[in-house]
């Protein structure tokens, strides 16, 4: 697929779970139909949305390889593999590649706070130690640990490392990563909010929480974008601007696993530590529905 698998809305996909906490693949199945009959660009299985981090190992490439099966090579397919030890990301990224994941996402180690040196070598090491591309991501609201551009540039010289997630809602870190790599290395938004912006210095993607519930119209914001026109992306993506924020109102993927129970498409389990939507915040994410044009 090259390089061109990486771009448009790429959805962030939720992990469905039963009231007993095991993972609903009979839901997933659902969910994975449903980004295919709606043009979504490419699915990101078991990343942040995804509760990667409260899915054992086994588990974690069960999802991707019930995604991959699924999806049957009809659009990419990119597993969500970080994690803060490198041999464990190192195995993640393996484990993904042999169940047909097209691609790695894989975040900054979280918690130990490595050095920027630290952040290379982690990288590269994972890089050298498989045969998909790699796609980093930077999301230092979450990790404690913001991999700043110069660190960007030079991992964009590590081969099979092909783009980064740049989760900040920071242009101008995304100006600076632009202006210093090939043009061949892809720059792809993780906040919904910015993304267009984003697009506007370079992006070609979004890896989008938004998706989950508006991936028609989140189709037609990145088809806009890939044809050239930004005005009517950011036309189109201005009804989605109550879905970007409200889908954080509470951490992520609270919001959404309850907007996607609403529109019947799965159930709204979620592991511990997370919680349900609180009852004073429902307003927030019904109100933001009704926005987007989506009944639930």
């Amino acid at each position: 697929m090259g390089q061109a698998m990486f771009r448009g809305s790429m959805v962030a996909l939720v992990t469905p779970m039963r009231d007993d906490g095991a993972v609903d693949f009979a839901a997933l199945d659902r969910l994975v139909d449903f980004h295919l009959q709606s043009g979504t660009h490419a699915i990101v299985a078991v990343g942040t949305t995804g509760e990667a981090s409260t899915l054992d190992v086994d588990e974690h490439i069960g999802v991707v390889e019930a995604v991959v099966k699924r999806v049957g090579g009809r659009i990419p397919v990119i597993a969500g593999t970080g994690a803060n030890a490198t041999r464990e990301a190192i195995e993640l990224t393996q484990r993904a590649t042999d169940a047909g994941a097209d691609a790695c996402l894989l975040v900054t180690p979280y918690y130990n706070k490595p050095t920027q040196e630290g952040l290379y070598r982690h990288f590269r090491a994972i890089a050298q130690a498989t045969s998909v591309p790699i796609i980093l991501y930077n999301v230092p609201g979450r990790t404690a640990c913001d991999m700043l551009a110069e660190t960007v540039i030079r991992l964009a010289n590590v081969p099979r490392i092909v783009g980064i997630k740049e989760a900040t809602g920071d242009i101008g870190r995304g100006v600076a990563i632009r202006a210093s790599v090939g043009p061949d290395f892809v720059l792809l938004s993780g906040d919904d909010a910015s993304a267009v912006e984003l697009a506007a210095i370079g992006a070609t993607g979004v890896i989008s929480v938004t998706a989950n519930v508006a991936p028609e119209r989140m189709h037609a914001v990145w088809e806009a974008v890939g044809a050239g026109d930004i005005g009517r992306a950011r036309e189109l993506d201005r009804p989605l601007a109550g879905l970007h924020k409200n889908l954080f109102v509470e951490s992520n993927p609270i919001p959404v696993k309850w907007a996607l129970q609403q529109m019947g498409l799965c159930g709204g389990h979620l592991r511990l530590p997370l919680t349900p939507l609180a009852a004073d915040k429902v307003v927030y994410v019904r109100e933001a529905l009704a926005q987007g044009g989506i009944s639930a």
